[in-house]
């Protein structure tokens, strides 16, 4: 699908979506969303971080509604059955979002960038790209130094790519990068002097999130 051209994308013409939709196995089957990070629910924290870079905001859960409710912003359930992964979080808020651009970001990564939306905007207009993907330093297996990674779950995408997403999922895909490659996505970097090192840094173990707990929020 050719899209027209850009000069820009404002604030208010994107919509946040916080995935807190999974199953939380790795923490032991809790609702990762509500565990605390400094004290605040994880998917409320992402909520109010993204909240101050868009125009509206929304949360994909699949159970706990009501204490996600509580937040104040829309609350949808995946549409696929059985947990089927943050693609399914990306058909919701795509099937919801009511602005042309819906920005996705991760419950169990409390410090991301405050520019994210800024920059993947910036850089989807710049590439005359489709999607606009987070690519952040990853530390190696080996203790080399950390490698530039693609974050698939951190992703602007325009709302005219519904269509081709169900399709995608209709056939049986589920990962993100698999439909992603389909279309025009740019790669951004997040990895400046100025920007934290630890921003991508998620919380996937109790264990985990308890050592971002003493980490000083950007």
């Amino acid at each position: 699908m050719t899209m027209p051209t850009r000069t820009s994308i404002a604030a208010s013409e994107i919509t946040g979506l916080v995935l807190a939709g999974g199953r939380g196995s790795r923490m032991g089957g809790v609702d990762k969303g509500l565990q605390n990070f400094n004290g605040t629910p994880l998917a409320l924290h992402a909520v109010l971080r993204l909240g101050m870079q868009v125009g509206e905001m929304m949360v994909n859960a699949n159970r706990n509604l009501s204490a996600y409710e509580s937040f104040g912003v829309p609350v949808w359930p995946d549409g696929l059955a059985d947990y089927a992964g943050p693609l399914a979080g990306f058909l919701t808020g795509l099937e919801r979002c009511e602005t042309p651009w819906l920005l996705t970001v991760p419950c169990d990564t409390p410090m991301f960038p405050l520019d994210l939306a800024e920059r993947l905007a910036a850089a989807l207009v710049e590439a005359d790209a489709e999607i606009a993907m987070v690519s952040a330093p990853e530390p190696q297996d080996d203790g080399g130094p950390a490698v530039l990674r693609a974050q698939p779950v951190f992703c602007l995408l325009p709302t005219t790519l519904l269509e081709s997403l169900i399709r995608f999922t209709q056939g049986g895909g589920r990962k993100i990068d698999a439909w992603t490659a389909q279309h025009r996505t740019v790669l951004v970097p997040f990895d400046r002097a100025s920007d934290a090192p630890d921003a991508f840094f998620n919380a996937n173990t109790l264990a985990e999130l308890q050592t971002l707990e003493g980490a000083r929020a950007r």
